[in-house]
């Protein structure tokens, strides 16, 4: 963690961190308005969360990231930017979703490059598996979307194969989908093209 990122977290959490709770996230209370609300689980050092936020000033974010360092790099984004419609959350995702997001509350849900643990013995440890597909559809509001991306090719095919199989939600392309505009390109994606490795979008909708 460099000094920048620990001064953040002391000095900016009471002002743009959201404390976890065992109860209902009151967005009005946070944001002070009524708007779309969209989740992003694993915002990273937070230059796309920053990015789409800044783009969409109409729409309200919340990042969820478990690492201090990039909660740190995000906090002080947020506040160089003086982002009124960004907050984060430093805490387990799932358990986010199960105890602070009320169903059918949410705009969307950005998963950009989750890890992938690519070693075969590993794969359980994958965040998208059938129960949080399942969770995350009850969380969107009908026709809100479930936006992933990832440039591990079998990761990219579970995803496919899990959401998929998902009662609640629909598949807005045949496969896989472009990469929306809306989603800038981030320093992973452009490290896995240089790799040689193709970057893969899904779009899933709440029936």
């Amino acid at each position: 963690m460099t000094p920048a990122q620990r001064r953040a977290l002391e000095g900016l959490s009471a002002r743009y961190a959201i404390p976890f709770a065992e109860a209902p996230l009151d967005p009005l209370a946070v944001f002070g308005r009524k708007a779309p609300l969209v989740l992003e689980i694993g915002s990273g050092m937070g230059e796309t969360t920053t990015a789409i936020a800044k783009a969409d000033p109409a729409t309200d974010f919340i990042a969820i990231e478990v690492h201090a360092p990039g909660v740190g790099s995000l906090l002080n984004r947020i506040a160089a930017d003086q982002l009124a419609n960004l907050r984060v959350i430093q805490h387990d995702a799932v358990e986010v979703l199960q105890r602070m997001i009320p169903d059918g509350a949410l705009a969307g849900i950005h998963l950009f490059f989750p890890d992938p643990w690519p070693k075969k013995r590993h794969h359980k440890r994958r965040l998208v598996q059938p129960a949080f597909a399942a969770l995350t559809a009850r969380k969107l509001a009908p026709g809100a979307t479930l936006h992933a991306a990832t440039d591990w090719q079998d990761y990219a095919e579970q995803m496919l194969a899990v959401l998929s199989a998902e009662p609640l939600l629909e598949n807005t392309a045949a496969g896989f989908a472009p990469r929306p505009p809306q989603r800038p390109l981030t320093k992973f994606e452009r490290r896995g093209v240089k790799l040689g490795h193709e970057v893969r979008d899904l779009v899933f909708r709440r029936r």
